[in-house]
């Protein structure tokens, strides 16, 4: 048999692509990679955990570098790993096929960094050399697998535990899977399709007069709704940029649970351009890529921006700032409030947090990064 089915390019039921697109069989081909050490990461949690979790493969490959990695998650994540080379395979829990084929594969090494009870009995049901992270015992409790994983069961454990962390989830993550921390970037590669998209829409609204595009995240998802920052600072943002400048372009970006606040934006400001808020996922990556300074909550956005390198200013109230690896390039804004890091859905306070930080305060920190900005061009 000429056919080596254990090449990592081989999918089982149809040809590679080094078959499909340039006709190489086998025993001609020095594309050849066999799957010497394989690796699955169980990350089922929110889109942009998931993406940030990807800044976990710099130092993966770095140590196992003929590695497969299979990334095990759900179908809202998939788009993540779109021309993402380091990751093989990627399985998703809502698949019918998914729980018999990962009853059979073994792995060398199950990464589980979550202490979630949804994807815990998967991390304890499938077999594998070496775990890390977290798994299910037999009474259906979450344990960690050594004592690496238990700083950060008790930072999600213990309120106080979590106010007092100074360590990046990045860190945390490495330290988790014994694995050399290297500040590795979160991974988001876009396509050229999905750049020329970004492109026609640049050129359609003129932006290219503009000397810098800022991008207004508004929201935050409807889970967290006190990590928004307050709709009427983004008009007094909004106002305070246009009065310092006409060579600055805005634009508004947002999901679904945005659409009525980035409406009222734009009706108030015309000269305001709105991204749209029911993008695709991959959509809204490329478009998130045309800003040069991106304005944003902790939420998926920032995770996005941050992968494609952008500056930032991101808003923290309830949910840790300490643990947002900055990179170099993001500025993080909290009030004075001995109640951050609360991680809480209501808040009984008003005004709250986010409330308090001040479109002075923003507006100073962009005034900044445009002259540096400036001075760069």
């Amino acid at each position: 048999m000429i056919l080596k089915t254990d090449c990592q390019h081989f999918p089982g039921d149809r040809p590679c692509g080094f078959n499909k697109n340039f006709g190489l069989v086998c025993n001609s081909c020095d594309h050849y990679a066999s799957t010497k050490f394989k690796i699955i990461i169980i990350k089922f949690d929110a889109v942009g955990d998931v993406l940030r979790t990807t800044s976990l493969l710099h130092a993966i490959k770095k140590k196992y570098p003929e590695s497969h990695i299979t990334w095990f998650t759900k179908k809202s994540s998939y788009p993540i790993f779109q021309n993402n080379s380091l990751v093989n395979e990627v399985l998703c829990v809502e698949d019918h096929d998914v729980i018999a084929k990962l009853s059979v594969v073994e792995f060398d090494l199950l990464i589980h960094p979550d202490a979630s009870a949804q994807s815990g009995s998967f991390a304890s049901l499938i077999k594998a050399k070496e775990k890390k992270g977290f798994v299910f015992d037999a009474k259906g409790n979450i344990q960690p697998v050594d004592q690496n994983a238990v700083e950060w069961l008790e930072l999600g454990a213990f309120d106080q535990k979590k106010k007092l962390n100074e360590k990046t989830y990045q860190q945390i993550l490495h330290e988790i899977c014994n694995l050399e921390y290297e500040r590795g970037e979160i991974l988001l590669s876009l396509t050229q399709d999905e750049i020329k998209t970004a492109d026609a829409f640049y050129d359609k609204h003129n932006l290219k007069k503009f000397k810098t595009i800022v991008g207004l995240n508004t929201g935050a998802g409807s889970r967290w709704q006190f990590k928004q920052w307050n709709i009427n600072h983004y008009v007094q943002l909004i106002g305070m940029i246009k009065n310092f400048s006409n060579d600055v372009g805005i634009l508004l970006y947002g999901g679904k649970d945005e659409q009525g606040r980035n409406e009222y934006l734009s009706k108030q400001f015309p000269f305001v351009v709105n991204t749209g808020t029911d993008n695709s996922l991959r959509l809204f990556f490329a478009l998130i890529n045309i800003s040069d300074i991106f304005i944003t909550g902790d939420t998926l956005g920032l995770h996005a921006a941050t992968a494609l390198k952008k500056k930032i200013i991101c808003l923290f109230g309830p949910t840790s700032s300490n643990e947002i690896e900055d990179y170099g390039r993001i500025k993080k804004i909290s009030p004075n409030m001995e109640c951050l890091v609360c991680y809480k859905m209501k808040c009984d306070f008003s005004p709250t947090c986010m409330d308090l930080i001040s479109a002075e305060l923003v507006f100073d920190t962009l005034k900044k990064m445009l002259s540096a900005e400036n001075s760069a061009h």
